[in-house]
Formats: structure tokens, sequence, C-alpha cells
């Protein structure tokens, strides 16, 4: 896993310095919160500007290719992070179930669904097919630059560093200084923000993961009786402004955090590189091959909740 960077320590201290439902929406909410998290880093992570570093050979295989390319992205570390983010916010869904300690049995269930060997597979194997035919020569010479690396590594150094709930509220609370002093900064970031539809992704990754926890609990019988799926989608929707609220804010937060030490000209290159080929696609496999993950453990996780509600009962 990559080291914390010392500009994330300083930017702690000096915001420091500086200085908010029913039980079912707050469970839908942390999954929110966990597909937020992992579109976010993969979706900001695809775009590195610089049109320099070596291609591999023609005779290398298509597999081979993508396994570099998935190492050159650092995808297995931010993979153990998300574990990590995982397991926080499972013993939040768990501390809402039983109004207290959820117990090992729960820790032992959400282990299990963050079982990161099957989360990379799972990964490796959509990333794989979402990029046939695609151009990876291109996108390795991109991120195995100097500059692509560097930004890789700022971005898993922000992504650890915001396990600490107390640098999250800093970063976020940065992020609201500069939106409101009209940053040139900040501007960029939103600029590029937009130019990616990073966080309209998001939201409907979100709630795409907030249906998929309803179906899990619907599953395992959490309901006295079956929802249709217009109700389920009435609810969820019903979150739709909370959700690209928060979204909005870890989206800025995030990027003012990650990308503090590079130059404007560097963060004005991704805003150019995003609109490529390379850039599009590479994107869409990430960003295709996380939701799908996440979907999947949005829909264990409320399978999970479920049983642990009726044996509560019981």
């Amino acid at each position: 896993m990559q080291a914390d960077l010392p500009h994330i320590r300083s930017f702690t201290t000096t915001c420091l310095e500086l200085r908010t439902a029913s039980p079912i929406s707050e469970m839908l909410n942390v999954s929110e919160r966990l597909l937020m998290f992992s579109r976010l880093s993969y979706g900001i992570a695809l775009f590195t500007a610089v049109a320099v570093g070596g291609t591999l050979s023609a005779q290398d295989s298509e597999a081979d290719k993508i396994g570099k390319l998935y190492d050159v992205l650092a995808l297995a570390d931010l993979l153990s992070i998300m574990r990590e983010e995982g397991l926080a916010y499972g013993e939040d869904i768990g501390t809402d179930l039983f109004m207290g300690d959820p117990g090992p049995d729960w820790d032992k269930a959400v282990s299990t669904i963050y079982n990161l060997d099957r989360m990379e597979a799972e990964v490796k194997i959509a990333f794989a097919t979402d990029l046939a035919d695609d151009d990876i020569d291109s996108m390795i010479a991109f991120f195995d630059s100097d500059l692509g690396r560097t930004i890789i590594n700022l971005e898993v150094s922000a992504r650890e560093a915001l396990l600490d709930e107390t640098v999250e509220e800093a970063s976020k609370e940065a992020a609201a200084l500069a939106l409101a002093d009209e940053d040139p900064r900040m501007e960029l970031i939103k600029t590029y923000a937009d130019v990616n539809n990073i966080v309209e992704a998001n939201v409907v990754g979100a709630m795409n993961a907030n249906f998929a926890f309803y179906i899990g609990l619907m599953d395992g019988g959490a309901f006295p009786q079956a929802l249709s799926e217009e109700e389920i989608l009435a609810d969820v929707w019903s979150q739709e402004p909370d959700i690209r609220t928060n979204t909005t804010e870890w989206v800025y937060s995030f990027l003012y955090l990650a990308y503090q030490p590079l130059a404007d000209e560097d963060i004005q290159a991704y805003i150019d590189f995003s609109e490529t080929e390379a850039g599009r696609d590479i994107n869409n496999a990430l960003f295709s091959a996380f939701d799908g993950m996440f979907e999947d453990i949005s829909k264990n996780l409320g399978r999970a909740s479920s049983r642990f509600m009726t044996r509560q009962e019981l």
C-alpha cells in the first residue's frame, strides 16, 4: 500500500485550525457512501495526461497488457483500502441494526462479504472483458509515465488518509472554503469533474447500490410484506437529492486534497486527456467493473442485514 504523503498531514492540520431518517434509509445511505468512494477514486484515477512512457511490444499478450495496466493503476492497493472502508461501514450498519455493538458474528459476516480475493477476482474479470479491443498500449503509456505514477500515488494516499474521519472532515471544510472563495484551483477541479461527469456517474451508481441493498433485504425476508419494484425505486429516488449533495461534497473534497501538490497545468492536462478515446474507454471499463462489484456487495450486505434482523426478532 502506498505511503501517506506529507501534504495530507499539513493539509489536515491547517483545516482543523480554521474551523450532520429511517433505519432502512440510514442503512441505504451507508451503501451509497461505499459505492461513492469506490467510483470516485476510479473515475478520478483514470485520466493521467502525459503522453510519455514506453508501450508493451506487439508480441505481448492482451492478458499481459491488462495485467500491467492493473498494476500501474495500483488497483490492488485501492481494493485493499476499499475493504477497510467496507469493514468500517459494515460496522455502522451493524450499529444501526442492533442499536449498539453488533458483535463478532456480524463482524465475521461483513468480513466475508468483503473478501479481498473475491473482490479482486471479480474486478479483474470485468476489467479485462470491458477492455477487449481497446487501445491498452496508449493507456499504459499515460499511466506509466512519471506524472501518471505520481497522480496514482496521490490518489491512493488521499484515499487511505480519508479512512480517518478527522482527515475527511478537514478535507470537506477546506473544499467548502475554496468553493466559497472561488479559489481558481477549485474552479479548475470543478471543470475537471464536470467534463468527466463524475458527480452524475456516482449518483447513478450509488442509487443502483441502494436498490441492490433493498433487494438483498427483501431476499432475506426483512420486510413483513413484499415490496414491489416500483415501491423500492420510489424510495431510492426519494434519496436522490441527499445522495447528490453528499456526492458533490465528497468529489470536490477528495480532488482538492489529492491533487494539492499538482500544478494547474497538470490538472488541465487531465481535462484534455479525458476527452480522448483511450481516456473514455478506460474510464468506462473501471466504472463498469467496480459498479458490478459494489452492487453485489450491497445486495449481500442487505441479505446479511436481513438475517440478523430476523435473528434479533427471534
